[in-house]
């Protein structure tokens, strides 16, 4: 096994601790840690619930963040998109590519390689990549509005690597009115 130093700058305040990269503010936790309150969560309230909240959150903060990185970079379109799945997948969640993105059209394919949450649970044959659903929708919404485009989509989870047969999560964004 081979590591390297991510390309995103961690700066700590001394003054109040605060962890930010890319102008935002961070938390650092173990994977278990993490893992185990999600999995905490879908327990009390059933992991079809916990989808659905989870969903509109995420879209949400990827919009936002998506927003806030193509203002500080400088940059737009499908830049951003792949700015986005690479700071993800920097980020220990996993490994995200893009397979297809049209953000006119408003549709893409990621396919997620290495799932923090798939090595937690293991092979349940279930998905349990659904956190990250939300995520995609809010970043082709943001983006595709700045270039004026009128789609707005939806993203659903189509194979996860906890299930059996399936060696990575694939999640397919498409316009709402399909």
């Amino acid at each position: 096994m081979s590591y390297h130093a991510p390309e995103m700058p961690i700066q700590v305040d001394d003054e109040t601790g605060v962890w930010t990269t890319d102008a935002l503010p961070m938390l650092y936790v173990p994977r278990h840690f993490f893992v185990n309150n999600h999995m905490g969560i879908e327990e009390e309230i059933g992991a079809e619930r916990y989808a659905e909240i989870l969903y509109k959150a995420g879209y949400k903060s990827a919009y936002y963040w998506c927003e806030k990185e193509a203002e500080a970079h400088g940059i737009s379109g499908a830049d951003v998109f792949e700015h986005y799945m690479k700071r993800l997948s920097q980020r220990g969640w996993g490994f995200f590519i893009t397979e297809e993105l049209d953000l006119e059209k408003g549709t893409a394919r990621v396919r997620l390689e290495n799932s923090a949450f798939v090595y937690q649970y293991g092979k349940v044959n279930r998905k349990v990549d659904y956190m990250f659903t939300g995520w995609f929708a809010g970043a082709m919404d943001q983006i595709a509005e700045s270039l004026g485009y009128p789609v707005r989509t939806k993203a659903v989870q189509t194979q996860s690597a906890a299930e059996e047969g399936c060696d990575f999560g694939i999640f397919e964004v498409s316009p709402v009115n399909q």
